[in-house]
């Protein structure tokens, strides 16, 4: 094989990656989601039958209930607002009690913008360096966090705050750090020699993790 061909095809196989990195576009204006009751597949609402209100939400006007870690998030999707579908977005509404914290996760397929609407919140990402990027963020700022990089949110202030954040993705995915560590059923001997912990203390932890945020 010639090296013009050989760099022809490694261009090839990247953009063939890239391409499928992402949602795919949308091969029409709109589709408003409906489950196919015979096979469970989505299909679209007949174009004619779409009203404006196909395309509007009132799900997040009120915070919804705090977790443990003080933490209310609401995720809108095509599964609860149809108009999303094969838009490639979606968003989540979060509230944080004071000195409520969201966990250190990430999200595998999105990339996230941060809008603070109310409060005073320190918010960051870390990167594939260990390099943490994190500032207290006030109501009107923006923080982007990358795709696939952990981040982390608290409320810092003296009173309760919230945020929109915005993906890139229908399905961007989310995966809590310390729930994927010890809330999964990786081999205790693992854990206990990668962090230094004896069997009490990880079974803590995994009695924590296990129960639903």
């Amino acid at each position: 094989m010639s090296q013009k061909l050989k760099l022809l095809l490694v261009v090839t196989l990247f953009h063939s990656h890239v391409a499928y990195a992402s949602d795919p576009d949308p091969v029409q204006d709109f589709c408003i989601a409906l489950k196919d009751s015979a096979s469970g597949n989505p299909s679209c609402k007949n174009p004619s039958t779409v009203t404006v209100e196909d395309f509007t939400f009132k799900g997040i006007k009120f915070p919804g209930n705090y977790n443990r870690t003080g933490i209310s998030i609401m995720l809108v999707n095509s599964n609860v607002f149809p108009g999303l579908n094969t838009l490639g977005m979606s968003f989540v509404r979060a509230d944080l009690a004071v000195g409520g914290v969201n966990v250190p996760h990430c999200h595998p397929r999105a990339t996230e913008t941060l809008f603070v609407m109310e409060g005073r919140i320190y918010a960051g990402f870390v990167d594939t360096n260990n390099k943490v990027y994190a500032k207290v963020m006030e109501k009107g700022e923006v923080i982007v966090f990358p795709r696939g990089l952990a981040h982390f949110q608290m409320n810092v202030g003296n009173t309760p705050a919230s945020f929109v954040g915005s993906f890139n993705s229908q399905n961007p995915g989310s995966q809590r750090i310390p729930a994927a560590i010890f809330g999964s059923g990786i081999e205790e001997a693992l854990l206990e020699k990668a962090f230094g912990l004896d069997a009490n203390e990880i079974a803590k932890l995994r009695k924590r993790f296990l129960i639903p945020l």
